[in-house]
């Protein structure tokens, strides 16, 4: 089973968005038993809030399904249970190595590194941009799941 963890600064938007769209993604795959997917902050800002209302609207509005959420804090335990963590932006890296110390594994990757675009995904918190976010997101999912040697043409 590959463990997939996504990570953002508070854990109630671009992250929950990106675990309930690849859930999403291989559940259509029929890939679902394959994966352990979950997600987290590196901020204590917001543990124990549900996905942000703009974000869960934003799932909703395409599809995609999701669960009562509980942002929770990344923890070194993940590090060491993790095959891959996802992060948003390059800030999230710092960020996690104050937690972890330094990504020794090489873990860690910018979630749009695999979809050959490399930028951060932009905090919707902050832009309001949540459709922007969403689209992003979901290319930087499917990079992933290409980059791991699954067919995702069925998801365009």
């Amino acid at each position: 089973m590959i463990k997939i963890m996504f990570v953002c600064l508070g854990n109630i938007c671009r992250s929950p968005m990106a675990e309930y769209v690849f859930k999403d993604m291989i559940k259509r795959l029929g890939i679902k038993d394959d994966f352990s997917v979950s997600s987290s902050a590196t901020s204590n800002e917001a543990v124990g809030c549900d996905i942000y209302s703009p974000a869960k609207k934003c799932l909703h509005d395409h599809g995609v399904s999701f669960n009562k959420h509980c942002a929770r804090r990344f923890t070194e335990k993940d590090y060491e249970e993790m095959d891959h963590i996802f992060i948003m932006e390059r800030r999230n890296f710092v960020n996690l190595c104050r937690i972890i110390r330094d990504d020794s594994e090489g873990k860690i990757h910018l979630l749009r590194e695999f979809d050959a675009n490399g930028k951060d995904i932009a905090d919707p918190w902050y832009t309001g941009d949540f459709e922007t976010a969403y689209n992003d997101i979901r290319s930087g999912c499917i990079g992933v799941l290409k980059h791991l040697g699954y067919d995702t043409s069925t998801l365009d």
